[in-house]
């Protein structure tokens, strides 16, 4: 479970929109950027094992559909 996710809008115009996150997983401090299409820039640790990625981004791409693109 991921925990003190955390979330900054970097940049927002009719081109491009960029977030920038951070958040702990397993006692480590993950952060990254993530843009409009849904790409996810993994910032630190710098490596990240390949089953902890795909978990994580799926994680982030949901955290992201409720914090940003839906109404509360």
């Amino acid at each position: 479970m991921i925990t003190h996710f955390q979330l900054k809008e970097i940049k927002n115009n009719m081109i491009n929109q960029e977030w920038e996150f951070s958040f702990y997983y397993q006692r480590s401090l993950f952060r990254g950027k993530y843009y409009k299409d849904g790409q996810i820039n993994w910032l630190s640790p710098p490596s990240i094992e390949e089953k902890d990625k795909d978990f994580l981004a799926s994680c982030v791409h949901d955290l992201m559909l409720y914090h940003v693109y839906e109404d509360h």
